[in-house]
């Protein structure tokens, strides 16, 4: 329930930052609907699919008469599939799902509602004051993408990329700085695109400066995954003199194999990310790094991997976010000479091995220093560089930023005590 006693729809969200952050506003705009869940779901992998699936039935199974309502990308790609499981009521498009229009009870039962996600050209900013359960609030900047890497469906589900304006990030940030948030996320699918939809020469360090500079309350802005291939001039900049922008930086960088990453159709090879990751650590040497990667990904031999672990062995991403390669319908790399499910498992396993070890380095390297913590619960939180952190003897409250000097460090995480 809400605090005005009136019903609160359930939302269950799989996949990506920016699904998390559209629940919420599905959860503004449905507020007060009854008998009502909401499943938002996710098309990266077989299994986000399968595990949305699975929650749709249980649901069904455990109150038949709870309106279920899909949306998301899968839902977006195939709602034939999604509106034919038990219980579903009807089917949003990723588009139609963020129209308040659509979240009445005459709405609902009118049918799907499906709009041509490629046909959408522009994003309004939407206003979220809340974040259920959490002390760090996202904010969309930007939706779709425009480029076609051969394992992605993503585009197909989110259509062209579009940014929302500045004055309607800045918009969304003071609201949310206004209800006590210290910590804000810029999020979108490709936000290294942001910009380049709009006249003039402007890039996505512009933003994060418009933003700091228009909200100087605002003590902590973080970025979502960005593209290595996406830093300006004066994100550089801010990188190197702006204290509250976050020394986290996480990269989609997907494979260490330059022949991996061609076939991949991705716009970087392996020693732009070393370039990179050099420049970043030389301008912030505190900082945390993280890399999204496809463990056997198609005709990715035995030589490709070992490129790949090795790559990852130099570079020592402490957080290294890795998934087994999952063939979506539709994309080029689908009709590529599979590797086998068994390898990509194995390869997959063995990189996150690799990670565990760089995570320990990295917070053992922290060890007698003094880091700032974002409290989640009384105990625990992420410092700066978004490394896990368990306070000791401290009983803080969520949302409070904590100063502390980090006593240990292992693979999980820091533990720290105040000073």
């Amino acid at each position: 329930m809400t605090q005005t006693g009136r019903p609160k729809p359930q939302i269950l969200t799989f996949g990506c930052r920016l699904n998390r952050y559209e629940s919420e506003v599905m959860g503004q705009y449905a507020d007060g609907l009854e008998d009502v869940v909401v499943v938002n779901t996710c098309a990266v992998t077989a299994e986000a699919e399968r595990q949305a699936r699975q929650a749709i039935r249980r649901l069904n199974r455990t109150d038949s008469k709870q309106r279920i309502i899909v949306t998301g990308c899968a839902a977006q790609l195939n709602p034939e599939k999604w509106s034919s499981l038990p219980g579903v009521v009807q089917v949003l498009g990723n588009e139609d799902k963020l129209q308040e229009k659509n979240w009445t009870d005459d709405a609902i039962t009118s049918g799907n509602q499906v709009s041509d996600i490629m046909a959408v050209k522009k994003t309004a900013a939407q206003v979220v004051t809340e974040f259920t359960g959490r002390t760090r609030a996202f904010v969309q900047v930007q939706q779709g993408c425009d480029h076609r890497c051969t394992f992605c469906i993503i585009p197909f589900g989110r259509g062209p990329s579009r940014s929302v304006t500045v004055s309607g990030v800045i918009d969304q940030v003071k609201a949310l700085v206004a209800r006590d948030y210290k910590e804000v996320v810029l999020t979108g699918v490709d936000i290294a695109s942001w910009g380049k939809d709009f006249d003039g020469n402007i890039a996505l360090g512009d933003l994060c400066k418009a933003v700091l500079n228009a909200v100087p309350a605002l003590e902590r802005l973080r970025l979502s995954s960005i593209d290595p291939i996406g830093f300006d001039d004066t994100l550089w900049d801010l990188l190197a003199t702006e204290p509250r922008l976050m020394p986290h930086v996480h990269l989609s960088v997907q494979a260490g194999s330059d022949m991996i990453l061609k076939r991949m159709k991705r716009r970087h090879l392996t020693a732009d990310v070393d370039q990179l990751v050099r420049k970043l650590r030389a301008v912030r040497s505190d900082i945390g790094l993280s890399a999204d990667i496809i463990a056997g990904f198609p005709t990715e031999d035995e030589i490709h991997f070992q490129e790949t672990y090795a790559f990852l062995k130099e570079q020592a991403f402490p957080y290294l976010h890795v998934f087994p390669y999952s063939e979506r319908k539709g994309t080029p790399a689908a009709q590529m000479p599979a590797v086998s499910v068994a390898v990509r498992k194995e390869r997959a396993a063995k990189l996150r091995e690799l990670g565990v070890e760089s995570a320990k380095q990295f917070h053992q390297s922290l060890v007698g220093k003094q880091v700032r913590i974002l409290m989640e619960t009384p105990d625990r939180g992420h410092t700066e560089q978004f490394a896990a952190a368990i306070a000791k003897g401290v009983e803080a409250t969520p949302g409070e930023i904590l100063t502390a000097e980090v006593i240990s460090g292992d693979f999980d995480g820091i533990i720290v005590e105040r000073k």
